[in-house]
């Protein structure tokens, strides 16, 4: 009978062949992952590091409007990005066109649209223009508005009127827009229209005017008043004194401000005076100016009461009506605005009398970068805002 086969006099040899080939081996993977790794051909092939891809140019479109589109190209430009591909048209009615060409399903998209004049179609052209991407799946939707129009409309001052200001919040958040980002609101309590669902980013223009003052050597500024041209402007009156004053510590500067008595919108009745301008230089600070009348009235109040120079800064320039005939016939001597909305026609011929500085690629104080368009690349990539406009030493 032929004898049973026993593993266990064999197990301990066995046993000891498995560990040292287990050695063995994995040494020789170690030399090979070592190699592979550190190999100094391979650094003479491979020398370039090649950087991970920006999660902003991944997922991120920029959409034009027709409002203002030479602001997008420079937005894009600063980017450097190509604008996503829109068309706008109109039917033989007057009716919107809107058509996206570009796949934006899953993306992150930022629409630039101010809702200057006309202000009904820019603002419709937007809204249909959201609830285009809404419906083609856009991830997340954020409406770059540099000028908001209806902002003046902020409160009731009569019986039986709207707050339109509100109401175009609600159309916004209606469409689905995620967030908005805008430049100097006519008044704080917007960004309270609406809901937290929609956070509002209201940036200050103010930084743009305060790095063209102390560029320009033939200003010469030596004792300045800031004026405020009504009284709910003084809060931003104030805060462009501080930054002027920190900007140009050599110059000694001063607040007064204008109290006006209107007989109706754009009519003023009177006009009156708080503070000391006498052998000063005024720079008159606003948010907009519409038909430049309240202005050169302004302009002509601080002119007798001893001003040498007055220069204006609003950072909404929308020139209606009869404005450019009027700030020829004043006697401004400078007035300085943002391309929030698009220049007017007419505007070449005042010569320096009116300077267009723009938000899309002016690099601002401290900063090596233009407002709107690292704005939003901030946004997109989660970082400060607030920081665009601390002082950095």
């Amino acid at each position: 009978m032929r004898k049973a086969f026993s593993f266990v006099k064999f197990a301990r040899p066995l046993a000891f062949t498995a560990l040292i080939g287990g050695m063995s081996l994995r040494k020789c993977f170690l030399q090979v992952e070592s190699n592979s790794h550190f190999d100094d051909k391979l650094h003479q092939h491979f020398h370039r590091t090649i950087q991970p891809e920006d999660e902003f140019y991944k997922s991120t479109i920029i959409l034009s409007g027709s409002a203002n589109p030479q602001l997008s190209k420079e937005i894009a430009k600063y980017l450097n990005v190509q604008l996503g591909n829109v068309t706008v048209s109109k039917f033989a009615d007057g009716e919107c066109n809107i058509q996206v060409q570009d796949n934006i399903r899953g993306k992150d998209i930022f629409i630039i649209q101010p809702t200057c004049a006309p202000v009904n179609d820019n603002l419709v052209e937007l809204l249909l223009l959201v609830c285009a991407l809404r419906r083609a799946s856009a991830r997340k939707i954020n409406v770059v508005v540099p000028y908001y129009g209806y902002a003046r409309q902020d409160r009731k001052t009569a019986p039986r009127v709207p707050i339109s200001a509100a109401d175009v919040a609600r159309l916004f958040e209606t469409v689905g827009v995620d967030r908005v980002i805008s430049v100097d609101l006519h008044s704080g309590q917007i960004q309270g229209f609406f809901g937290p669902r929609v956070p509002v980013d209201n940036l200050e223009g103010n930084i743009v005017a305060l790095n063209y003052f102390s560029s320009q050597n033939k200003f010469q500024f030596d004792d300045v008043a800031i004026i405020s041209p009504d009284a709910g402007g003084v809060g931003r009156a104030k805060k462009f004194q501080e930054q002027f004053q920190t900007r140009l510590p050599h110059t000694t500067t001063h607040l007064a401000m204008i109290i006006k008595q209107r007989d109706g919108p754009g009519k003023i009745a009177q006009m009156n005076l708080v503070g000391n301008v006498k052998n000063r230089d005024c720079i008159i600070i606003d948010d907009m100016i519409d038909t430049a009348g309240t202005l050169s009235e302004a302009a002509k109040v601080l002119k007798e009461q001893g001003a040498k120079r007055v220069f204006a800064f609003a950072t909404h320039g929308l020139f209606n009506g009869k404005a450019l005939t009027n700030i020829a016939n004043s006697i401004l001597d400078q007035v300085i605005v943002t391309n929030t909305v698009p220049p007017k026609q007419g505007e070449v011929d005042l010569n320096d009398r009116v300077r267009r500085l723009s938000v899309g690629n002016s690099y601002f104080i401290n900063f090596k970068a233009p407002l709107l368009a690292e704005a939003i690349y901030r946004i997109q990539k989660k970082d400060s805002i607030s920081s665009l406009f601390q002082k950095r030493d």
